[in-house]
């Protein structure tokens, strides 16, 4: 049993925490928490509400302390050709964190929890959108549709990572089942996928290329923002700046994305149901993870570990999931991953129905 599975809480939409109904310890909890009643998913979107209340200045702080270390690494690196590519490419290795984080942002403009104006969420979100080559409209109903149908297998495809259960790999054409075990591999998944996706996918609106002029207008409005400013800097400092500055910073901030998407769903004990018994509460709860990191690189991921609590309820701005935490402890020990935990969860594969957990490949044979 790894470490992860030790410490994860059941599957089940079983309740959570303490009280006069509950008897014993509850499952995957290291100790009770006697100032918790029993709370089941549902119950625990309905507390995490008073958590929703954006703070403007909080808001403010954490945009400029996360922007302004990306425009001076940005600088540095840029500077840094002067002396030679490779300083200048380790400073934009480096800047790859701040781009991560301003995703973050981005992504709570997209929940419409960063600000409490929409129009604001909307105008920071476009133009982080151009920093991480993301069309903020395509982006942010590709997103509503993942945490809509999340641990939904009979909804899969859209704003997920590609998933076969152990029946429709066994069942599957040789062909497919070789595609899939591509997919799955970690080069592609956390090396060629996230840069395709970034650089070529977000392109067009896929997805939604019928949904109407919005998503044409946010792919197209985004492809000539980012045009432009590519154009400037090519004009400005040459093609040195794109190849060894802005190139490497987006296409590692895409793979450590990728890797935190993949580690807050594709755990072993994680939630898959069909339709019938699905229930958008419990794969909140159940099939998004709690990714325990050290602080500084919590800072950096702004909080987007804490993504049970995320999906319960995804109008709390990032900088308020510490308050979750420290305010309900028993939320602290739902699913926990650790970094060591994370890298056992690469080695997982198919959705095993019958066992209700992720297997690898080998698991699936034998």
């Amino acid at each position: 049993m790894t470490a992860a599975k030790a410490r994860s809480i059941s599957p089940s939409p079983e309740p959570i925490g303490v009280g006069p109904r509950a008897e014993g310890p509850q499952p995957g909890l290291a100790a009770n928490d006697p100032s918790e009643p029993v709370l089941r998913p549902a119950d625990w979107t309905r507390i995490l509400a008073r958590y929703r209340t954006p703070i403007p200045s909080k808001s403010a702080f954490e945009l400029t302390v996360t922007a302004l270390p990306f425009l001076t690494l940005f600088g540095l690196s840029w500077a840094a050709l002067a002396l030679h590519p490779v300083l200048a490419l380790l400073l934009a290795l480096a800047n790859a964190a701040f781009l991560v984080r301003l995703f973050m942002i981005q992504h709570d403009c997209g929940h419409g929890s960063f600000f409490a104006s929409r129009t604001l969420n909307t105008w920071v979100g476009r133009t982080i959108g151009v920093l991480t080559l993301t069309p903020y409209a395509v982006w942010r109903q590709s997103h509503a549709i993942h945490h809509a149908s999340t641990g939904n297998l009979d909804r899969r495809g859209i704003g997920d990572i590609p998933t076969m259960t152990v029946a429709e790999y066994s069942t599957a054409p040789p062909v497919r089942r070789m595609l899939y075990r591509l997919v799955r591999n970690p080069v592609v998944l956390f090396g060629i996928a996230p840069a395709y996706s970034f650089l070529l996918q977000n392109r067009l609106p896929l997805g939604f290329m019928r949904a109407g002029w919005r998503y044409w207008a946010s792919a197209m409005g985004t492809n000539l923002s980012i045009a432009a400013l590519g154009y400037a800097l090519y004009l400005l400092g040459g093609p040195e700046v794109l190849l060894f500055v802005a190139l490497p910073t987006v296409v590692l901030a895409a793979s450590i994305g990728m890797w935190l998407f993949y580690v807050q769903h594709q755990f072993e004990e994680t939630h898959w149901d069909h339709e019938d018994d699905w229930a958008v509460q419990d794969a909140a709860m159940h099939g998004s993870s709690h990714y325990v990191l050290p602080p500084v690189l919590r800072w950096l991921t702004a909080n987007i570990g804490v993504h049970h609590v995320h999906h319960m309820a995804s109008r709390i701005p990032f900088y308020r999931l510490d308050e979750v935490i420290r305010d309900h402890k028993v939320l602290a020990d739902v699913h926990t991953i650790t970094l060591r935990d994370s890298l056992h969860c690469a080695r997982l594969h198919l959705w095993d129905e019958d066992q209700r957990r992720l297997v690898s490949f080998a698991e699936a044979r034998a």
